[in-house]
């Protein structure tokens, strides 16, 4: 169901990041085109080495390479993609998102982004549980994005609660039951 879809994977700054190498591999096991975008503090988390070699596709982070000049353009990356997954989305990443906040290249694309959007949130239960990242939550679905809900357990903080970032085979089966359902609705 994902075999030749492209997907574009976006990477925000929280430990959770290490969830998106295995994303990024299940993708591809399952023949979609996978590209990844990072924030520049996503790198602190995972490298983009790491995610290159597993999507076999460069890395953006940036909005261009210094080194050549060579441009990653946000509105060919969101026009390019059958759907964009931002796994992990930190609290900070879904209110630029809810508020039209594009500083970076992972949200100019998401303001670009003609596909569907799949969120999945990661943090702190007290951040997540906190109005103001509600409220955001809120208007990403108002917009149209799909939330993927965080899962209950054991967070890097040490506490135990809501917040931990959905795990990847579970997002994969989310991507594919969206396109499983679009080609019925095509079909009919």
């Amino acid at each position: 169901m994902l075999e030749n879809k492209k997907i574009l994977v976006g990477v925000t700054g929280s430990i959770a990041a290490y969830k998106a190498a295995v994303l990024v591999r299940l993708l591809v096991k399952e023949k979609a085109d996978v590209k990844v975008v990072m924030t520049p503090l996503a790198k602190e988390f995972i490298t983009p080495l790491t995610l290159a070699t597993l999507s076999k596709n460069p890395i953006m982070v940036d909005f261009f390479n210094p080194e050549n000049g060579e441009w990653n353009n946000h509105v060919d990356l969101g026009i390019w993609a059958d759907a964009y997954i931002i796994a992990p989305a930190t609290a900070n990443t879904i209110a630029k998102m809810a508020h039209g906040i594009a500083d970076n290249l992972l949200l100019t694309t998401y303001l670009s982004a003609r596909c569907p959007v799949f969120v999945a949130p990661a943090m702190d239960l007290d951040m997540l549980n906190h109005p103001v990242t509600q409220t955001n939550i809120k208007a990403l679905v108002k917009f149209g994005n799909h939330i993927l809900e965080p899962a209950t357990g054991e967070l890097a903080s040490g506490l135990s609660g809501k917040g931990r970032m959905e795990e990847p085979e579970n997002i994969v089966e989310v991507l594919k039951r969206h396109f499983s359902s679009k080609k019925k609705i095509v079909q009919h």
